[in-house]
């Protein structure tokens, strides 16, 4: 666990030390696979579309063509997030 932990935060001050999209992308081309970014791309327009709140999970599930129980556990999450922090992802997404 001590490993990770020094990796995580290695990782997120390689993630905030980049300057722009373009040097950021490169770093992730490097350090994550094809399929973990498509991971992180579909939990990002998951969590997206539940903070619009204009469609329903079984929408989202449909449109994303992912399963509910995706939606739901992004859902779950939201519900757990910190008011500072739901409120950047508002105005970032």
């Amino acid at each position: 666990m001590e490993h990770y932990e020094k990796g995580w935060k290695e990782f997120l001050t390689l993630c905030l030390a980049t300057k722009n999209t373009k040097a950021l992308n490169e770093l992730f081309d490097l350090l994550i696979t094809p399929e973990e970014k498509e991971s992180l791309s579909m939990r990002s327009l998951i969590i997206k579309e539940l903070i619009s709140g204009k469609k329903t999970q079984r929408k989202i599930a449909e449109d994303l063509n992912v399963s509910i129980a995706k939606i739901t556990r992004g859902s779950n999450a939201l519900k757990r997030m910190r008011a500072g922090l739901l409120s950047l992802l508002k105005k970032v997404l």
